[in-house]
């Protein structure tokens, strides 16, 4: 059997204390490389890596935070062009593998070419949603009806709590970004993320993107990460209020993929209105600037404008949120 090296890449971005977690962690798994995509930190982030030695830790500086999805798509070009490993390893400055993730991982090679997802968890033991993988239900017929016929929602075609604990591995069609297997095949055939998204829904694309390529993807409940994450919602609205551009505005590009061309429009049509009325908790001049800022996105994406400078996305909001 021929050894498989594996490459983990972490983003962080001024999290200083978590991300020191998940380095610790890394450092005790049987990982090939580590490359650390360095977004800019303030926090004394690049002065404590730079007193890390370990052979394995590679450290790419970033001038400015150009959001996880562009550290992402750095990263994984960096590790191609370096290391060319058999499979790359993507996770947050906030999550890491439980003791013995990565052994468990290789204790299923050789596999089928496809992601595998790890089985997700916050570190008091629950199961974490944001990162409960999925299948797509305008792929499926019958997970199509389980969600929108018999209105079952999110449920419907997220795995169920049962999954975490099943012996055997399930097919999906995609996750996160936490704890993602990506094979090389994946890279040969997708190539990388799109840095363009900065930050919410870069993950589903990419995933989605392997799925529609054939690769078969499988949620792996044996091997397990912990994500110490946090979720802030103000009523209905995310904070800060900045997110809430790249939210919508990324959540165009994703339903492209998910829906394909000839239900997307008739989906948008229907979708569109009701993001336009978001934030009906908010007060009055929050209001109207939240909705700005989901105008702006709409508008972005319908032109397909996937640049628009960060910084002006947090003068757009800064009034009313914190960046």
């Amino acid at each position: 059997m021929c050894y498989a090296t594996i490459c983990a890449i972490v983003v962080t971005y001024n999290r200083l204390e978590k991300f020191r977690r998940t380095l610790e962690r890394l450092l005790n798994e049987p990982v090939d490389h580590i490359l650390v995509v360095e977004n800019g930190s303030t926090d004394g982030t690049r002065e404590w890596l730079a007193g890390v030695k370990d052979n394995r830790l590679t450290v790419l500086e970033q001038a400015v935070n150009g959001g996880g999805a562009r550290g992402f798509e750095v990263g994984m070009r960096e590790a191609c062009s370096r290391f060319d490993p058999d499979w790359y390893l993507v996770m947050d400055d906030d999550a890491r593998p439980r003791p013995s993730a990565i052994a468990a991982f290789r204790r299923t090679l050789p596999r089928p070419e496809g992601a595998v997802l790890a089985a997700v968890f916050f570190p008091d033991g629950r199961i974490c949603d944001m990162n409960r993988p999925w299948r797509n239900p305008f792929w499926h017929l019958g997970v199509f009806c389980d969600t929108f016929l018999k209105l079952g929602g999110r449920r419907a075609f997220h795995i169920s709590d049962a999954a975490y604990h099943a012996d055997t591995p399930l097919p999906v069609d995609g996750g996160s970004f936490v704890g993602l297997f990506i094979p090389r095949a994946g890279v040969e055939r997708c190539g990388y993320p799109d840095g363009r998204m900065f930050i919410y829904g870069d993950d589903v694309h990419y995933t989605l993107r392997l799925a529609q390529v054939g690769l078969p993807n499988h949620f792996e409940p044996q091997v397990q990460f912990e994500h110490e994450c946090s979720t802030e919602l103000h009523g209905a609205a995310m904070t800060p209020y900045w997110k809430t551009y790249y939210h919508h505005r990324n959540l165009y590009e994703v339903y492209r993929v998910a829906v394909g061309p000839v239900l997307f429009w008739p989906l948008m049509l229907t979708l569109l209105p009701r993001w336009l009325f978001k934030g009906r908790d908010l007060p009055r001049p929050e209001r109207q600037d939240y909705r700005a800022l989901i105008r702006l996105a709409i508008l972005d994406a319908l032109r397909g404008k996937l640049d628009r400078p960060h910084s002006e996305i947090l003068a757009r909001s800064r009034r009313h949120s914190s960046s």
